[in-house]
């Protein structure tokens, strides 16, 4: 099948590879096992295996470590949020001071959001116009507009190497007519975005693009979404709207069809999941990449991911326990400090707490990505995924 034709109708790929080049981005799929994929995007900072997760470092930093930290963890590539990094230190001074990796000290790929979710969700007296969003900033309520030319050349200012197109993320529980009015304006945006992108000159011919499907939890929606922005064209395409508070049946139904709309030969993105068991499920309806809070923002509360489920570290029966927060785990956290001494540091208020329990965190969940692209490429994902369901106990 030509592989375009293939892209328009969500087919699948066999278990050949193929790649789609650019001077900036490849894309290949090394393998498939149903619908999940296994393969890598190279650019010029280097490789990124898929399925890839993404910690998030919003305001230039993975809370809680170090980037060299990060990067042993098996980390390939991190994100940067546009909105936070627009506000402080502002996207100027980092260009200035020779841009977002230089400024954190992290050479590998940063994907950078648009800030589109965070203007709506975090700023005080928004107002939404064709034009973009007025609003005021959380930090100390200065007034600001972000449109989809104004997010793309932030993003070109921070340097980012997977720049995201500038949406409107629909809320959930919305009607139909809100979630189509919705939609259709995101896809007017990612017009103007892939222009706004196109126009930035060098930076442009050095990074990539990623549109983002809308629609909410329509299918019709969802297809006329996915149809709009392969005819505008992108180098990877996001499924955006998810993750905002419709549960994960919901979710996992959506992405049932939402993926095999978008191109068969282009990186699937599922922004803002997830919980281990979200991936899992979500790798399994063809999602190549992803981003969460949770592993960075559970460790500082206290919370382990474990291969058999999360774990509260403050709970008192861990006051005594000289073992290991996993023992399945192979993180330097896991081989040097046992669970009494990570109870105590926790709830003594020690940083040393939050920083442990971030890196063990965050190497949990490279660890997983790890399986799930060795599992796909050995043709056992399904019994993988089986099996991790079986021992993971969803908190």
């Amino acid at each position: 099948m030509n592989p375009r034709f293939a892209a328009l109708s969500g087919a699948s790929l066999d278990r050949t590879a193929r790649v789609v080049t650019h001077s900036r981005f490849s894309f290949s799929i090394a393998a498939t096992d149903g619908k999940a994929r296994t393969g890598a995007i190279q650019m010029r900072r280097g490789e990124i295996r898929t399925p890839a997760f993404m910690p998030v470092g919003t305001a230039a930093t993975v809370k809680a470590m170090r980037p060299a930290e990060v990067r042993a963890t098996g980390a390939d590539i991190i994100l940067g949020n546009t909105y936070h990094l627009m506000l402080r230190p502002g996207a100027e001074r980092v260009a200035r001071l020779g841009g977002l990796h230089g400024f954190m000290g992290w050479d590998r790929p940063i994907l950078t959001d648009s800030g589109g979710y965070q203007v709506m969700s975090l700023s005080a007296l928004t107002k939404m116009s064709e034009d973009g969003v007025a609003f005021s900033s959380h930090i100390d309520g200065s007034r600001h507009m972000l449109t989809p030319e104004r997010s793309m050349e932030i993003q070109r200012l921070l340097d980012s190497d997977i720049v995201m197109a500038f949406d409107e993320c629909t809320r959930n529980g919305c009607t139909h007519d809100e979630a189509a009015k919705s939609m259709e304006r995101s896809m007017r945006w990612a017009k103007r975005s892939r222009d706004g992108f196109d126009a930035g000159g060098e930076h442009a011919e050095r990074a990539a693009l990623f549109g983002i499907q809308q629609g909410s939890l329509d299918e019709g929606l969802r297809r006329t979404s996915a149809e709009k922005l392969i005819d505008i064209g992108f180098d990877g395409y996001a499924v955006g709207g998810l993750a905002v508070g419709e549960g994960q049946e919901a979710m996992f139904a959506t992405l049932d069809f939402a993926p095999g709309m978008l191109p068969v030969d282009k990186p699937r993105y599922l922004m803002g999941v997830g919980k281990p068991d979200d991936i899992v499920g979500a790798v399994e309806r063809g999602i190549d990449m992803f981003d969460c809070v949770l592993p960075t923002r559970s460790g500082r509360n206290g919370q382990a991911f474990t291969w058999a489920g999360p774990l509260n570290i403050r709970n008192a029966r861990f006051a005594e326990d000289r073992g290991p927060l996993d023992p399945r785990c192979t993180c330097p956290v896991c081989a040097t400090w046992s669970r009494a001494y990570l109870h105590h540091l926790v709830k003594a208020g020690e940083m040393l707490g939050a920083m442990l329990m971030t890196q063990h965190n965050i190497h949990f969940y490279q660890a997983l990505m790890q399986e799930i692209r060795d599992s796909i490429a050995a043709g056992r994902f399904a019994r993988f995924a089986a099996d991790f369901r079986r021992d993971y106990q969803r908190a």
